[in-house]
């Protein structure tokens, strides 16, 4: 039976442990058991239901291994959801490093506590432009 998790920061802490400790029985419990589940990576397809699961699956296997250091962002909270954004800095040993990632978790309460159902990750936007206050891409060829 998967653990119970009286708030979404627990459910939020068992997936980012899941993942550093690659124990893919425990990511999948964190997930809410409804085909409504969904993760939407970078350049990835949407994934909904088993999809999901069946996609962290290989991040499990060899010697593959992530390192994801979380910054919270801002956590809203209404009921029976939660929306956490993050910023995730992702490193795999022996690589060059990352830029940061935005992502977002959306979380559930339900008969079984608290349970992830959207995980989504974007790139983090580039620096702002040359002059203070210009959003990037504004001006182009003005840009560094």
């Amino acid at each position: 039976m998967p653990e119970r998790y009286a708030s979404p920061q627990d459910a939020e802490d068992a997936f980012y442990d899941a993942i550093d400790e690659r124990d893919a029985e425990r990511l999948r419990g964190v997930w809410e058991d409804s085909p409504d589940i969904a993760c939407l990576l970078p350049m990835q397809p949407l994934l909904h239901g088993d999809q999901v699961h069946e996609a962290w699956t290989p991040l499990f296997g060899g010697d593959f291994h992530l390192d994801i250091q979380v910054t919270h962002i801002r956590w809203l909270h209404a009921g029976d959801l939660a929306i956490h954004y993050l910023e995730e800095r992702v490193t795999v040993p022996g690589r060059p490093a990352q830029p940061p990632v935005l992502a977002t978790n959306i979380y559930r309460r339900g008969a079984e506590g608290w349970r992830l159902i959207l995980h989504q990750n974007s790139p983090a936007p580039p620096p702002p432009g040359p002059f203070p206050g210009m959003p990037p891409g504004l001006m182009p060829g003005l840009e560094g």
